[in-house]
């Protein structure tokens, strides 16, 4: 896990002249916020921190998505990552962007991931909205 943390610090930092940084709330039964580089078009990191929970209880995730599909107006996407403190363990999402508006800064996501921890694995769907301070 901290292996996969050291990689994801090393493309956040080398790769922020080529990066669009994001922040995006997702709305869930394990509601979280993100803060992303979209790299090339194509990878998106995220670190994700869990919300409206103490902060002992706070979970963290690192996440890279490829968006398999970017459109000027969505953009699909799958990833892997990892996740710790609560429900340790593996975090697969598969979800898509949507943008409509002429900006393209401002939108609404929508994410199905399974989270494969020790004992049941389970499945978060969330929604919400993300912004992007940089267009391209």
């Amino acid at each position: 896990m901290r292996n996969l943390f050291t990689i994801l610090f090393f493309l956040f930092s080398t790769s922020i002249t080529f990066a669009q940084f994001g922040v995006s709330a997702h709305q869930s039964n394990l509601p979280f916020i993100g803060f992303s580089y979209e790299l090339k078009d194509r990878f998106l990191p995220e670190l994700r921190a869990g919300i409206d929970t103490q902060l002992d209880n706070m979970s963290l995730e690192a996440v890279v998505s490829y968006q398999f599909l970017n459109k000027e107006d969505f953009e699909v996407y799958a990833g892997l990552g990892g996740r710790i403190n609560t429900l340790p363990g593996l975090v697969v999402p598969l979800g898509a962007h949507f943008f409509p508006f002429p900006a393209k800064t401002f939108g609404f996501h929508i994410e199905l991931a399974p989270i494969i921890s020790e004992g049941s694995p389970i499945i978060r769907g969330s929604w919400g909205i993300r912004y992007r301070f940089k267009q391209k």
